[in-house]
């Protein structure tokens, strides 16, 4: 006879992703499931067809071969039209990070976006990066079927592998240079349009917020040049102003802008630009990071050494930059030098907050655009959504600072929280946890708020490392101010952009001799590993009849 809680087939991640997905788009309080529904949704997760999760695809060639490895893994949800003229794409994110969390959320890919009073095909995608498990299946690494809030493991597993990379390659990111195919084998040369034939506003660009300045494309891959500082791409949002006006939007700083300046110097008249939509997966990380950052590298020639396979590329129509052949889209055009810049913004930035307008940005006019059929769209909600997979840039960062500053175990920078950066650290001496924060803090310029911490915590757990900022923090004498550093030129609450005061919290074990106390007491939870040792292995035995037992009795009856 069957024990209640036997062969109840478990609820598996597509459908309660469906599931709940539905219940946030209606930006409603999630109701209990009816009966109806949860065996409805029993009966698909026992039917699923296991064939649709195929062998890891390494590397995807094209942004829907990634799509595709999305759905065959359960974290891409599927809808036929979404009205953003009501926003809803824009409350459906913002539902899915407050259901799943910045790191849990699935991709959401809509055939029809009503734009204008139109529907306008797609497909229009979001959060394409944004799943834990996408940190792995960049690389080709199962993402395997962790219990759900252990996704940052597999992310540290992300970052051993890309530090044994780039170890493997001397110190650097390996490099395997692009090759040239024939433009008729490129499936971005399926259509080009020019003249008068060029219409931005035809496709699946989106406002992403009600107080934004107007329609953006805001995953493109902006690839410049020039004489003396070599090739790059980089993201940038750029502003429909137009049907051929596009807004182009480097901060000061950045590479494309240094070129534009240096160009403007030298008196030169227009800056050749191409614009990359839809890019290989790893194309676009690397378009999104820093890991090229103040380095003339080929970022094309990167993206084909973490490939493990060169880029297929192919020349632009109007001017000399080679781009992915398997892109989505190419917007060709030119940047005026010397016509007079534009206002641009406000738009809805990285730290969740409306950005400044900006009374005089580069633009370009656009000379020609080439795209595969029915392109599809890649819309990145700043502020709200994942926007690539961070594990790289992490990992990157992490090999160059244990060069520098021995004691360091550990680096993380929370998307969802612009602006902390936690540190782990191999505490030997006093005094060491503020001074690698100090010296972090004034590297790197995302980092206000330094949190130091020790080896023995897992700075991915959020959980766990405010316990230990509760628990082992002491603010005087661990902690230190900087009054002025360099900070990010989008923090919204600095009078003086792009510099930024910080703190440093040294949240290690403060030894007497720093002021803290002669013993410290040891955590319950080491002291039941220690003193129970097979506790966890029973109870995860049993994990599953726990949970089972759960929910379907539900709490007994409560008496007086």
């Amino acid at each position: 006879m069957k024990k209640p809680t036997d062969e109840l087939p478990p609820l598996d991640r597509r459908s309660l992703i469906t599931a709940a997905a539905a219940m946030a788009a209606a930006a409603v309080t999630p109701p209990a499931l009816s009966a109806e529904t949860e065996k409805a949704l029993q009966l698909a997760a026992a039917n699923r067809n296991s064939s649709r999760r195929s062998k890891m695809k390494f590397p995807c060639d094209t942004m829907r071969d990634w799509i595709q490895l999305l759905d065959d893994y359960g974290l891409l949800m599927r809808l036929p039209r979404l009205d953003q003229d009501a926003y809803e794409v824009t409350a459906l994110a913002y539902r899915l990070m407050d259901m799943f969390g910045w790191y849990g959320a699935p991709a959401v890919l809509c055939d029809e976006v009503k734009i204008d009073g139109k529907w306008v095909k797609g497909p229009l995608i979001v959060n394409h990066q944004g799943h834990w498990d996408t940190e792995a299946m960049l690389f080709g690494m199962e993402p395997g079927d962790l219990p759900a809030g252990h996704g940052s493991h597999m992310y540290q597993r992300v970052i051993d592998h890309f530090i044994k990379i780039v170890d493997e390659a001397g110190g650097k990111v390996p490099a395997i240079p692009p090759v040239v195919i024939p433009r008729e084998k490129a499936p971005v040369k399926s259509v080009i349009l020019t003249g008068d034939a060029i219409d931005l506003t035809k496709f699946a660009f989106i406002q992403s917020n009600p107080a934004d300045a107007g329609r953006y494309v805001n995953t493109g891959s902006v690839f410049t040049s020039d004489p003396e500082l070599g090739m790059n791409y980089g993201t940038y949002r750029c502003q429909i102003r137009g049907k051929n006006i596009l807004g182009v939007n480097p901060e000061p700083g950045q590479r494309a802008w240094k070129m534009f300046t240096e160009q403007r110097k030298r008196g030169e008249k227009f800056a050749k630009v191409s614009i990359v939509v839809g890019q290989d997966p790893m194309v676009w990380m690397i378009s999104g990071s820093a890991l090229t950052k103040g380095n003339r590298d080929d970022e094309l020639a990167l993206a084909g050494g973490l490939r493990g396979k060169p880029v297929e590329v192919v020349k632009s129509e109007t001017n000399d930059h080679m781009i992915p052949a398997h892109a989505e889209m190419v917007i060709e055009g030119e940047v005026p030098l010397q016509e007079g810049d534009l206002p641009e913004g406000p738009f809805g930035e990285m730290y969740g907050y409306l950005g400044l307008k900006k009374d005089e940005n580069f633009w370009m006019r656009v000379t020609c655009i080439t795209h595969r059929p029915q392109p599809w769209i890649i819309n990145q909600f700043t502020g709200v959504t994942r926007g690539f997979c961070t594990a790289p840039t992490e990992a990157f960062a992490l090999y160059r600072f244990r060069k520098m500053l021995p004691g360091i175990v550990g680096m993380h920078s929370p998307v969802e929280a612009t602006g902390w950066g936690i540190v782990s650290i191999d505490k030997t001496k006093p005094g060491q946890g503020l001074e690698i924060g100090r010296r972090v803090a004034q590297i790197i310029g995302l980092y206000k708020v330094v949190v130091v911490v020790d080896k023995d915590i897992d700075i991915f757990d959020r959980t766990e490392v405010m316990h230990i900022i509760g628990s082992r923090w002491q603010p005087y004498p661990a902690a230190e101010i900087i009054q002025s550093a360099n900070g990010m030129p989008l923090d919204p609450s600095s009078p003086n952009r792009p510099k930024s005061s910080k703190i440093i919290i040294d949240a290690t074990k403060q030894w007497p001799e720093e002021g803290g106390p002669n013993v410290y007491p040891e955590l319950n939870r080491d002291l039941l590993n220690k003193l129970a040792p097979d506790s966890f292995k029973l109870v995860d035995a049993q994990w599953d009849k726990y949970v089972r037992a759960w929910k379907k009795d539900g709490c007994p009856p409560r008496y007086p």
